[in-house]
């Protein structure tokens, strides 16, 4: 992973390596609190995509490919979509409408306060961050080849 020949700078990769779990804890922050604060799934999502991002960019898209599972990560992004519609059909089923929270809703200004509307902000920040993941993988590996074609 710190083969001097692919990626950027040693002093990149350092603060890389330092910042990396910093940014994922704020995505994560931003999922979890969207119904309470500003952010939320695709704020949060974004975030994490950008984590992701941040280590391709600094380690190259060889070496990040040696330690990433991209099959896992699609996996990931497919499970997710399929969960915001089961959570969707479970709306119609338990509460009349599609989406409808069927959940308690708690006390408000609590974590567990809004009922299915953090579980969904979960979904969507899981499903927007190996999105914008993935895209980005592919458009990186694209230029591999004259032509664009892999």
């Amino acid at each position: 992973m710190n083969d001097p020949k692919n990626g950027m700078t040693l002093i990149v990769k350092t603060v890389t390596r330092v910042t990396v779990w910093l940014i994922v804890l704020y995505g994560i922050y931003l999922i979890l609190h969207g119904h309470l604060t500003p952010g939320g799934g695709f704020g949060g999502g974004v975030i994490l995509a950008l984590a992701f991002l941040n280590i391709m960019l600094a380690y190259g898209r060889d070496a990040t490919q040696k330690w990433l599972n991209i099959k896992f990560l699609e996996d990931i992004e497919a499970v997710s979509a399929t969960l915001f519609l089961f959570m969707g059909i479970l709306g119609i089923a338990l509460g009349g409408r599609f989406l409808m929270n069927f959940l308690p809703k708690g006390t408000p200004h609590a974590l567990f306060s809004a009922g299915t509307i953090p579980i969904l902000n979960i979904l969507i920040g899981i499903k927007v961050a190996m999105s914008l993941f993935l895209v980005v993988w592919v458009l990186a590996g694209l230029h591999e080849e004259e032509g664009g074609k892999k």
